[in-house]
């Protein structure tokens, strides 16, 4: 079963793909996607589980439920005033600050980071992906939490140069 985060998910990656085509079984469950005009049409009804705010799945042939509008990036007045450099999330997905439960974060405030230094986890469709800090310097402000979903360019982390 999908849960509608993940359909939500998986609506902006297609849409922000150059795949025209796309289908995903797990479970017995299935999604069918198929870009027509710039639009994600769904094209098959899908077992859904219903978080907080529930949303309406449509059956085929019909458009995908529209995206949520993008949370609100937390800005610091100070990223310009200092010209701070700004690691940015290269993907849709869950952030996390360590690499398991029992670890601890991968850099805090105040950690020296180099170009290739690992920096968090965006986990998207059970893939956790690395992200380095591709800039030498130091963390001066993490700016989402743990577990928190993330947008594509969202910052993550401010870095003094």
């Amino acid at each position: 079963m999908f849960k509608i985060q993940e359909v939500r998910e998986l609506i902006k990656l297609i849409d922000n793909s150059n795949i025209d085509e796309f289908e995903y079984v797990n479970e017995g469950a299935s999604i069918r996607m198929k870009k027509q005009s710039g639009e994600v049409v769904t094209y098959q009804a899908v077992p859904v589980v219903e978080q907080a705010a529930p949303a309406a799945v449509q059956a085929a042939p019909a458009p995908a439920p529209a995206a949520a509008p993008a949370p609100e990036v937390k800005e610091a007045p100070a990223a310009e005033a200092a010209n701070l450099h700004k690691i940015t999330s290269p993907m849709v997905g869950t952030f996390y600050a360590s690499p398991s439960p029992e670890v601890g974060p991968y850099v805090s405030v105040g950690s020296r980071v180099g170009e290739d230094t690992v920096v968090c986890i965006v986990e998207a469709m059970k893939l956790f992906n690395e992200i380095e800090a591709e800039v030498n310097g130091e963390i001066v402000e993490v700016l989402v939490k743990n577990g928190q979903l993330v947008e594509y360019g969202q910052p993550l982390f401010l870095v003094k140069a």
